[in-house]
């Protein structure tokens, strides 16, 4: 847990007055129900019959084989229900905000799975949700909109600054500003004013504590770590059991981009613009200019596509407990093919950054011990991005018999002219 909200320097609750108010009353309420026997009863339950835990830890035999060096074990974390780790986090503060008596719900999304996660929660348990997504990862993400569209929930997107993941949070907090009474924001990254960081963290931990369970009972000797690093909701959680303790390694894999440059990538710990700052309510590590400013990001995944890092990693980096690189574009395209092709795994756009790092580790490590790595996510939601890369020709000859068939409102079924052109 933090300091009274910090982690070593980095943390705190740097917001208006205003916000102070539903931010104590939710680390009030955290802290209750973290130790309610009721409350965690019924936490439980969710995760085992509606996200399905715990979800499987998979030895990668073809994999192991091909890279050479440590064993290749994979956390499907993708197997859960709606696709991704999103969803321990949204079912803990969706639930935590049914007990303080909320019946709205506001979240922020990139890659849209913690929106997707966020809608199915507030399906489930019966409250109303409004999910902030930037213009830009509305367009990538279109998938995932749909999704959370069928859920029930209004997503609005964000044509302000960037357009993306850094909007869709400013947004997301304008609006719990003047709701707060009725709404909760399920913030979905570890990071934001306290105390968001530590609820995220709790309530992703499970991922790290099966982990652990699952390599003892199998006797799986660990020399490594490896899970994709955003804000850092999958990676804190994965890490969590290990921090505490010297071995393994633990290595979180940013997103390099396109390049070094300002404006190509959006590593935070490894990126030459990465500088201490306080951003959206908390101190952290984030990429501005010498003004405090924030620089533009980017990369192929809209979920790692965001200037800052939340405060427990910013630290933990800066310790030397947690290793970060920076994975280009282009290689986490690579580690998906690989993983796709060798062992019938679809990782997401954010999971193969971390599946690319541990390509590069394996060779590096003796036969007789293991990297495990985070597949924070399935990579059915990045159809849009994958598809244009990996089958383009295909891909355009479906976008446009699929756009001549809705305008025409043809039926599937009735189709059969498109394949005679």
């Amino acid at each position: 847990m933090s300091d009274d909200g910090f982690f070593g320097k980095y943390g705190g609750k740097y917001v208006a007055e205003i916000m102070r108010r539903p931010l104590d009353e939710l680390k009030e309420a955290f802290d209750f129900y973290m130790k309610d026997k009721d409350f965690l009863e019924e936490l439980d339950t969710i995760r085992r019959d509606y996200i399905g835990r715990e979800t499987p830890l998979y030895f990668a035999p073809t994999a192991t084989k091909l890279l050479g060096g440590a064993q290749i074990y994979i956390k499907l974390e993708g197997l859960a229900n709606t696709g991704a780790h999103k969803i321990n986090n949204a079912i803990g503060q969706c639930l935590l905000a049914k007990r303080m008596g909320k019946t709205r719900i506001i979240a922020e999304t990139g890659a849209g799975q913690h929106g997707v996660a966020t809608a199915a929660a507030c399906a489930k348990l019966g409250l109303e949700c409004v999910v902030y997504m930037g213009e830009v990862d509305v367009r990538r993400q279109q998938p995932n909109v749909a999704t959370m569209e069928l859920y029930g929930a209004k997503v609005v997107p964000v044509t302000s600054g960037s357009r993306t993941l850094k909007d869709a949070v400013n947004e997301a907090m304008r609006d719990w500003a003047t709701s707060f009474e009725t709404t909760h924001y399920v913030l979905g990254s570890a990071l934001g004013p306290a105390p968001f960081p530590d609820i995220v963290r709790e309530f992703q931990s499970v991922i790290g504590r099966e982990v652990k369970r699952q390599c003892a009972e199998r006797n799986v000797d660990i020399a490594a770590m490896v899970a994709c690093v955003g804000g850092g909701s999958n990676s804190i959680g994965f890490f969590e059991p290990f921090i505490n303790e010297k071995s393994p390694r633990l290595i979180g894999a940013e997103a390099g981009g396109i390049g070094s440059g300002v404006g190509e990538n959006a590593s935070r710990m490894t990126g030459n613009a990465s500088r201490e700052g306080i951003v959206q309510g908390f101190k952290s590590r984030f990429l501005l200019d010498e003004d405090g400013q924030s620089l533009p990001t980017r990369s192929i995944s809209a979920g790692l596509d965001y200037m800052g890092i939340g405060p427990q990693l910013a630290e933990l980096g800066m310790s030397g407990r947690i290793e970060f690189t920076a994975i280009l574009d282009k290689e986490a395209l690579d580690a998906i093919n690989f993983f796709a092709r060798n062992e019938g795994i679809l990782f997401a756009m954010e999971s193969a950054h971390a599946g690319a790092a541990a390509m590069k580790l394996a060779p590096t490590l003796p036969k007789d011990k293991a990297i495990i790595i985070n597949m924070s996510g399935r990579g059915d939601k990045d159809l849009f991005i994958t598809n244009p890369v990996f089958r383009k020709e295909k891909w355009i000859d479906f976008l446009g018999a699929e756009l001549e068939r809705v305008k025409n409102s043809t039926d599937i079924h009735d189709a059969a002219s498109m394949f005679n052109k």
